[in-house]
C-alpha cells in the first residue's frame, strides 16, 4: 500500500488535469467552461507537484460530454496520452519484468495518477487470462462516468502493448454503461468488437501469455527506483483541497448559465445547507460574497472573450435582464460592460 496516498484523497494529478484540458479542446468545449476551476490556472497545471481537487477533472468530463458522446471522449483520453504523460506511473508498467508485474504496480501506486478514495485498479489471474477491473465511484454526471471509466481501460491497454512492444488485443471488454448506437469509438479504442455492456465492473481482459512474457524495454532494479520515485511524487506533491477551494470549485461547477443555488452546492458537497452556511463563516465568507465573484469572473470572461451581446450574456450570469447586469458592472468596475469589453486585460 502507498504511504501517502490518503493524504492525498479527493485529488488528482496535474497530468491528469492536463489529460482532461486538452480532451476538452480536442473536441470543442469552450475553455471558458472550464478556466476558472481550481487546478486549471497554468501555475498549477503546468507544475506536476500540484494535485487538483478531482471535481475539478470530473465537472471538465461533464461538460466534454455535452459536446461529444461519451465514447468519443473515452477514445480521445485513451488515444491521447503518450508515454511518459502520465509520469512515473507509465514507466510502472513499461519497466517491470513483465507487463503483468507492471500492471500490478501501476494498480498500487495508482493514487500518483487519480483520487485513492474514488478509483481503485484490481488485477485477477483466472487460467489462461488475467483481468484489469477499474473502480471508479466518484460523484459525477452519468455519461462522464462512462468516458472515465472506458478511457481508463484504454489507457491500461495502452501502456500494457508499451510494454510489451507490440499491440495487444483484448480477449473482452465490459462496461458498466448502455451500448450506444455506433460502436464506432470503442472498437477503435480497443481494437475488437468482444464487447459487452451493462456490466457489474468495467474491464478489459487479455491472455495471460501476452501479459507473462518478458518486457523488452525491462531493466533489473529499475522497478525499486521507480516505485521508491512514485512514494516521493507523493511525498511532494501539494494538493489544492482545502475547504474553501473544494467549495468555489463546487459552486463554479454548478454556475451554468443561471444563479447558483445553496442547497445545489450543499448537494454537489455532500452537506446539509446549514453545515455550508457555518463552514462559510468559519472561513470569514458569505454565501452572497461567494456568488458575486462567481458572477463577476464570469461576466467578466463573456465579455472579454466572446461576441455575445448584453442581453446573452446576462442570462447566462443569472441576471433578470441587461439593466441588472450593467448596474452590476457598474459597482465591480466603475464602468460600463461595453467599455470593459473594448479595454485591454489587465489595465
Amino acid at each position: 500500500m502507498v504511504s501517502q496516498a490518503q493524504t492525498h484523497r479527493g485529488t488528482n494529478s496535474a497530468a491528469l488535469t492536463r489529460l482532461s484540458v486538452n480532451a476538452a479542446r480536442m473536441l470543442g468545449v469552450p475553455a471558458s467552461g472550464y478556466a476558472q476551476l481550481l487546478g486549471v490556472a497554468p501555475e498549477h497545471l503546468d507544475d506536476d507537484r500540484y494535485r487538483a481537487p478531482a471535481a475539478t477533472t470530473n465537472r471538465i468530463a461533464e461538460l466534454t460530454t455535452g459536446h461529444a458522446h461519451w465514447s468519443e471522449l473515452a477514445l480521445v483520453l485513451a488515444q491521447q496520452p503518450g508515454l511518459g504523460t502520465l509520469g512515473v506511473w507509465d514507466y510502472l508498467i513499461t519497466s517491470a519484468r513483465t507487463p503483468l508485474e507492471g500492471i500490478r504496480d501501476a494498480a498500487a501506486y495508482l493514487a500518483t495518477v487519480v483520487d485513492p478514495a474514488t478509483d481503485t485498479l484490481h488485477i485477477a489471474e483466472d487460467g489462461g487470462q488475467v483481468t484489469v477491473t477499474h473502480h471508479n465511484r466518484a460523484d459525477v454526471a452519468h455519461e462522464a462516468a462512462n468516458a472515465i471509466r472506458a478511457g481508463a481501460l484504454g489507457i491500461y491497454q495502452r501502456r500494457l502493448s508499451d510494454a510489451a512492444q507490440r499491440h495487444l488485443v483484448p480477449v473482452r471488454v465490459t462496461l458498466t454503461a448502455r451500448a450506444p448506437r455506433r460502436l464506432g469509438s470503442l472498437t477503435e479504442l480497443y481494437g475488437t468488437r468482444a464487447i459487452a455492456f451493462e456490466a457489474p465492473a468495467s474491464s478489459v481482459t487479455f491472455l495471460a501469455a501476452d501479459l507473462r512474457a518478458p518486457a523488452p524495454r525491462a531493466q533489473p532494479g529499475l522497478s525499486a527506483v521507480l516505485r521508491s520515485h512514485a512514494e516521493q511524487s507523493l511525498a511532494a506533491a501539494i494538493p489544492l483541497h482545502n475547504w474553501l477551494d473544494l467549495f468555489r470549485t463546487a459552486l463554479a461547477s454548478v454556475h451554468d448559465g443561471a444563479a447558483p443555488t445553496l442547497p445545489a452546492v450543499a448537494q454537489r458537497m455532500n452537506l446539509s445547507t446549514r453545515t455550508l452556511q457555518r463552514r462559510l463563516d468559519e472561513h470569514a465568507t458569505t454565501w452572497s460574497h461567494e456568488v458575486e465573484t462567481v458572477r463577476r469572473a464570469h461576466v467578466t470572461r463573456l465579455l472579454r472573450t466572446t461576441d455575445l451581446g448584453i442581453d446573452a450574456i446576462a442570462a447566462r450570469s443569472g441576471y433578470a435582464d441587461a439593466r441588472a447586469l450593467r448596474r452590476a458592472v457598474q459597482r465591480w468596475y466603475g464602468t460600463t460592460p461595453h467599455a470593459l469589453r473594448q479595454a485591454p486585460e489587465g489595465g
